[in-house]
């Protein structure tokens, strides 16, 4: 926000490419214009850009045999199966009688919703993310759904809207986050965390943010459908009054307008009107950092926020949301009053951290992976490596090469580059206990036969990412 209460393009919340132009929705290619599945899709985005509040009410027939076998491609082969136990390839066979069937289906309204198969994989904090993995069928019908909903409302997000956005990454919110507080006067940093967001998004509420620009009522149906399916977990089905399934094609989508609504729009209209300084603020899905000038003002935003998100059934993790002094200058300030160091915030896996320059002795953000993302990623490494300890050797350096390049090319980072060395010397010594464990001839192994192996296989830690100033510069 500029001093004038104006949009700045230029800033960390603008929403630049490359050249500054509008990012087009690319969406699947076909060949052959008869049978171009987006030949529509650039339309709506058009009338969308040219009247941000026009209600489009003719969508359902955008759904063509074309999208849906577009949407089957666009599929992961290898996902785990629904309630259906529908693979991909299974699927796949007799393709085009099968999409021609549920095309019809579709625009007849004999399209049933299926139940989603519950899952849960493992957090970095020990507890356990319950997933919804849907039937294939609904997966190929919310992605034709994403694909129309899509151009939208990109042109109704706000510029600090990252997660799950086309031509959008975290990388980028990583970067508009450091470039916010490095050259705004950002001195508090509000780091929120709302309490089980996809299990408490209200579908009456969700409804209502649809109809605001979705006056199509077959597509509202079939969204309103996916809400109401419910959830089957070993073999017992449960009802879904509220929620929104943590793995569904449609959910990033669905979280990005229930957000929009609840909380960007609400943002945006208070930091024009209350705030006596600087108020910036990035989000990505349902992880959100604020950033203000004044310590009342951030006080007065967490007490408002708290009200306001529960009017939308969604609350504020006290033990996970802080207020905290952060900034350029919040180091200097705190050791000149005796209060030792800032405290630090996550962010996208990354810790970020008042620090000061080695060079020049100027304060700077520091960026390091968090503890507990890495430590959770070598234990999974640990457990991995024990289990398949007796596999060839080449077979484990390719698999352990292609974990950490995996690694490196999210994590390697300016600044980051000490503790990606600790992680792949973790690694190292981590594959030296499993391999002495595969038998009593295996338990001489030396470090120096080891040294071979690290560096024959182990990729070395190598800086792939820029600073963010220098790659916001290019973006804008």
């Amino acid at each position: 926000m500029t001093p004038e209460g104006t949009v700045d393009k230029e800033s960390p919340e603008g929403r630049p490419t490359a050249e500054g132009k509008t990012r087009e929705v690319t969406g699947p290619r076909t060949q052959g214009r008869e049978e171009d599945p987006c030949s529509g899709l650039q339309r709506i985005r058009e009338a969308a850009k040219r009247d941000k509040k026009v209600r489009f009410s003719a969508l359902l027939h955008h759904i063509t045999e074309a999208l849906l076998k577009a949407s089957y491609q666009k599929l992961n082969p290898k996902a785990t199966p629904g309630i259906d136990n529908e693979t991909w390839s299974s699927y796949g066979e007799g393709l085009e009688e099968r999409i021609r069937d549920l095309h019809e289906r579709v625009h007849r309204g004999a399209y049933r919703a299926k139940p989603a198969r519950r899952a849960y994989i493992p957090k970095p904090d020990g507890t356990m993310r319950p997933l919804g993995i849907a039937a294939l069928e609904d997966k190929i019908v919310q992605q034709a759904v994403v694909w129309i909903l899509e151009p939208i409302y990109e042109e109704a997000f706000l510029g600090f809207s990252y997660g799950f956005r086309r031509g959008r990454s975290q990388h980028m919110a990583l970067d508009a986050l450091y470039m916010a507080i490095k050259t705004q006067k950002v001195n508090w940093i509000l780091d929120l965390d709302i309490r089980k967001f996809f299990d408490n998004v209200r579908h009456e509420w969700l409804m209502k943010f649809l109809e605001h620009r979705i006056a199509d009522r077959r597509i509202l149906r079939l969204v309103a459908k996916w809400l109401k399916a419910g959830v089957s977990e070993d073999g017992e089905w449960s009802d879904t009054a509220v929620g929104t399934p943590q793995g569904a094609v449609i959910s990033p989508l669905l979280a990005n307008i229930y957000l929009h609504y609840v909380l960007d729009l609400w943002i945006q209209k208070w930091r024009k009107e209350q705030p006596r300084g600087v108020c910036i603020m990035v989000r990505y899905a349902d992880d959100v950092v604020i950033g203000l000038q004044f310590e009342p003002d951030a006080k007065a935003l967490m007490a408002a926020l708290k009200e306001r998100l529960e009017k939308f059934g969604l609350e504020i993790n006290a033990d996970k949301s802080k207020l905290i002094e952060f900034g350029m200058y919040a180091r200097e300030r705190r050791l000149a009053r005796g209060d030792g160091k800032p405290e630090t915030f996550d962010f996208l896996g990354f810790t970020h951290i008042c620090g000061i320059s080695r060079k020049n002795g100027r304060p700077l953000i520091v960026r390091r992976t968090s503890k507990m993302r890495l430590q959770a990623r070598l234990r999974a490494i640990r457990q991995q490596l024990l289990w398949h300890r007796h596999k060839p050797i080449e077979e484990q350096g390719s698999w352990l090469k292609q974990v950490l390049r995996g690694y490196f090319q999210y994590h390697a980072i300016p600044g980051n580059g000490k503790l990606l060395k600790v992680m792949r010397m973790c690694v190292a010594r981590a594959w030296l206990r499993a391999l002495r464990r595969r038998g009593q001839k295996s338990k001489n192994l030396n470090w120096e036969y080891m040294k071979t192996l690290i560096d024959r296989w182990l990729p070395p830690v190598t800086i792939l990412h820029p600073y963010p100033d220098a790659r916001f510069r290019v973006r804008t």
